[in-house]
């Protein structure tokens, strides 16, 4: 293989780069680790410290606990603490980190002990790691110290070691995204001489925890952990350098674990055992649950239970998802498959003969199909295997009482229908009525009414219609298969008929379901407003959820509520704490979460395709959503998100729009003024220095066309500064015109006058009706209009003569101006009559500003005209600029029922 090929395969890990870049961004975070109390982590820290406060480095103490420790105490007397904040808690006032302190303080190093400490109530967060997370992602490096008993998956394991159940837990997670972890390791017989000299706790303290937890055995067990665990970790950087940097190396196992859980008690055991698995085989892991697509099966207190299980292996570093399938098995494989797993991990429980005869349990169903996939089992503990009680489906009372009274009525009904049937022509196949009993017994009770029917029809139908009639004894032989293949049919079918009712029920409530958020799409797809996707949101939301909804959007650098139901809704500091958090996090806050659980709502980021685009907020009434409620609110927020951003979106377009066209009309402004008034102001002052120069000693012709020049000049300057201030008025709606009888004779004639001594070479014809009335309007502007016209003939027009006329049209009196030029396209007609708007001569020359016709659409348009462009005129060529002005006809003088003629010209 060539170099280049080696080098080309080679290449750094995209993903590894990305998390080195992602660590740049954020505060590195080192963990000194030990296996218990005393072994001198905090010292270690402080030692540290201290040296790299001699070489001026700026380091912090946030919060450090000697416990009474009179060496580590030492140790502080050197290095600046922060205050701590004082929080009551159970009646006592507590001395805690100051978190606020700490981040406007912002010092390089920050030290902050005891990373499994729980914070008390009130504060931001309950657990200091998630402090020290806000710490960090504000850029602050922050050294803490952890004992390794507090590690979440490690805890079952912990407690078995040690007969010690240890309630402050820290996710693995937080371990596993250190930047460094330091082992403070101690022999456990030196800890334990400690122990007793009284350098970990108080003498009383210290005789209790050799007796119960500081014992040679435990302190053995949890160094191993301790050792494995930063093993581990050191493997974990390894890796990450040799992605990085592309080095062929010992890369890592390539196991990938998959971890089916329900939401029974076994399956957290099952989280634990797969956390502490994936970690010693480094290798990511995935927490899966199957559900039934064609039933609900689940309920509330299985669903919350569910969800526990996945917040815990999301914190032990699993990725968690949901399956819906038929067959668990063939789901289970065919995931495996998709993301590669080489290992799948699942719960087993003791079963009983009848469960053995009767059911092939999922473990050992999936151990048969998984081949070439490892299987780990894991059963319960022995104590946990006596407790457990045999599975009981709990009915309620109401559900249960109705189902025995629809078996009941139906099992009456039957036995009547037969007992007629039978006198009215005796059948040998009655039992067929009972079947019909069994079958409206499921579709209107479900299986248990199913059950109790053929139960009862089986008994109904022994004693009414099998000789010995009126007993329960059969007599024939044939009579006893026949029964018992009677109740074989009735259990079978009523079990079929009740479950095609409870699929139609599931399927009738997800049809309403996706109807309505069908409904939302659709009502949002039309809704280009943001407000209105707000409010649809909201009454959605409200509608589905029946919980209290807020909407929060970003405004004027901060959050701002932009809808609420019900209307009235407040929220209060809390409330908006945790509101700005997820605005800032892109992550939940609030009820129900690690952040800020004492807000009354819980907290969800709007994700848009270009980022977050506001946050929405459901009350917590004392319990989390369900699944159905869940997927909801995540489709519903989805799909809004998207909303808010087309809105943003098109906002941001019509802005930029107006934009690109202000730049257009300034960049048409800036070239006109510097075509037009650059080239007027060189003649006159190039005039004026050749007068001052030569002055008496220029001959009389020369000097007269210097002079001319410079007239000619400056009334082309006075015309486009009048043109100017024309188009401001017309756009600043201040042009009021007048509304005087005009003569439109003498405004043609006038405005043809000026255009004459303006171009003196150029002929100009005109046509004057005789019967021309006069027209309400402004003789200024008209003439201006006119003069507008003719100068833009003559720029366009050609060599020909330009031609003037008016006459009458109905009841309108049209003036038009028509030269013989090239003429306009027709796409064009229009567009000549905007600002700026100019067409070239034949040499490519821009001879005007683009603003004739532009103001004498704004004249004719406020006088009440109108005026448009034909092209081309006549033979095939030229132009011609039409003004129709409405004909007054006759005028009222004071009131509208008397009449007043024109005057006289």
């Amino acid at each position: 293989m060539a170099e280049d090929d080696r080098n080309e395969i080679r290449r750094p890990d995209p993903d590894a780069l990305l998390a080195l870049a992602e660590k740049d961004r954020r505060g590195k975070l080192t963990v000194f680790l030990g296996m218990a109390p005393g072994v001198g982590k905090t010292y270690a820290m402080l030692s540290r410290a201290r040296r790299l406060c001699a070489e001026g480095i700026d380091v912090v103490v946030g919060l450090v606990e000697t416990h009474g420790r009179s060496e580590t105490a030492a140790l502080l007397e050197t290095l600046e603490v922060l205050p701590r904040r004082r929080a009551a808690h159970r009646g006592r006032m507590l001395e805690e980190f100051d978190l606020d302190g700490a981040l406007v303080r912002r010092p390089r190093i920050l030290i902050v002990d005891e990373l499994a400490h729980s914070n008390p109530e009130g504060s931001r967060h309950p657990k200091r790691h998630q402090d020290i997370e806000e710490l960090l992602a504000a850029g602050i490096e922050v050294w803490t110290a952890l004992n390794i008993q507090h590690l979440e998956s490690l805890a079952d394991l912990v407690a078995q070691i040690t007969g010690v159940t240890v309630r402050e837990r820290v996710p693995d997670v937080v371990l596993k995204r250190a930047d460094e972890v330091v082992l403070v390791d101690l022999p456990p017989t030196e800890l334990i001489e400690r122990l007793k000299e009284g350098k970990v706790y108080l003498p009383d303290s210290a005789s209790r925890a050799v007796d119960r937890f500081f014992r040679l055995g435990n302190l053995t067990a949890l160094r191993e952990l301790a050792l494995r665990r930063t093993a581990d970790r050191v493997d974990d950087q390894m890796v990450d350098y040799l992605k990085q940097n592309a080095i062929d190396g010992p890369w890592a196992t390539g196991e990938r674990l998959i971890v089916c859980v329900g939401s029974d008690d076994l399956s957290e055991k099952v989280v634990r055992v797969a956390a502490r698995l994936a970690s010693g085989l480094n290798a990511p892991w995935l927490v899966v649950s199957i559900e039934r697509a064609d039933r609900e099966v689940e309920t509330p207190e299985r669903l919350r239970g569910i969800e526990a299980i996945f917040r815990l292996a999301e914190q032990l570093g699993a990725e968690s998802r949901r399956v819906i399938g038929q067959d668990f098995v063939d789901e289970i494989l065919k995931l495996a498959r998709r993301e590669h797993a080489t290992q799948i991990v699942i719960g087993t429980r003791p079963r009983t003969v009848f469960e053995r005869l009767f059911a092939r349990s999922l473990p050992d169903a999936l151990s048969a199909r998984a081949s070439g996939l490892g299987v780990h089992l894991v059963t319960p503990d022995k104590a946990e295997a006596k407790r457990r009680l045999p599975r009981q489906v709990i009915w309620p009372v109401q559900g249960l009482l109705r189902s025995v009274l629809v078996g009941l009525g139906f099992v009456t009904l039957t036995t009547g229908v037969g007992k007629v049937i039978d006198t009215i022509m005796p059948l040998p196949n009655i039992s067929l009525v009972f079947l019909l009993g069994v079958l409206g017994s499921a579709a209107l009770g479900g299986y248990v009414s199913a059950l109790l029917a053929a139960l009862l029809s089986t008994l109904a139908y022994n004693f009414f219609f099998i000789d010995p009639l009126y007993t329960f004894t059969i007599a024939a032989p044939h009579e006893v298969f026949a029964l018992f293949v009677f109740l074989a049919v009735a259990i079978v079918s009523g079990g079929f008929a009740s479950r095609i009712r409870e699929q139609a029920t599931i399927a009738g409530t997800r049809a309403t379901a996706l109807q309505s958020l069908y409904d939302f799409s659709r009502k949002l797809a039309g809704t280009a407003k943001r407000d209105d996707a707000i409010w649809l949101a909201v009454s959605q939301l409200q509608l589905s959820l029946k919980r209290s909804v807020v909407f929060l959007l970003p405004r004027q650098g901060d959050l701002q509520m932009a809808a609420a139901w019900p209307p009235d809704t407040e929220l209060d500091v809390t409330d908006m704490t945790a509101a700005r958090w997820t605005q800032d996090r892109r992550e939940a806050a609030g009820a129900g979460t690690g952040t800020l659980p004492n807000s009354r709502f819980q907290f969800r980021p709007l994700l848009g395709p270009h980022g977050i685009v506001g946050v929405c907020g459901v009350s917590h009434q004392g319990d989390g959503l369900d699944l159905n409620a869940e997927r909801s609110l995540t489709a519903v927020l989805d799909q809004t998100a998207i909303a808010l951003d087309r809105a943003r979106l098109a906002d941001e377009t019509l802005e930029q729009a107006a934009r690109l066209e202000g730049e257009r009309y300034r960049e048409a402004l800036l070239s006109s003024i510097s075509h037009d008034l650059r080239t007027p102001l060189s003649t006159i002052t190039g005039a004026v220095t050749s007068l001052r120069e030569f002055g008496e000693r220029m001959e009389p012709e020369s000097r007269q066309d210097l002079l001319q020049s410079i007239e000619e000049e400056s009334g082309r300057m006075s015309r486009f500064v009048a043109n100017l201030l024309d188009m401001t008025r017309i756009e600043a709606g201040t042009l009021k015109p007048k509304q005087d009888w005009v003569d439109v004779a003498d405004v043609v004639q006038s405005a043809v006058e000026r255009t004459r001594r303006y171009a003196p070479a150029r002929l100009i014809e005109t046509g004057i009706a005789p019967d021309l009335p006069l027209i309400r309007g402004d003789s200024v502007l008209i003439g201006q209009v006119l003069f507008n016209l003719l100068d833009n003939a003559i720029k366009y027009g050609g060599e020909e003569a330009i031609k003037v006329f008016a006459r009458r049209d109905g009841p309108a009196v049209i003036i038009s101006v028509t030269d013989m030029g090239r003429g306009i396209p027709p796409e064009d007609l229009d567009r000549v009559f905007e600002k700026f708007y100019r067409r070239g001569k034949p040499d490519g020359r821009a001879p005007g500003t683009g603003l004739g016709l532009s103001i004498a659409r704004g004249f004719v348009e406020a006088m009440g005209g109108t005026i448009h462009a034909e092209s081309p005129a006549l033979k095939k060529k030229g132009t011609r600029i039409v003004m129709r002005f409405p004909d007054s006809g006759t005028v009222t003088n004071g009131s509208p029922d008397e009449p007043v003629a024109y005057p006289g010209r």
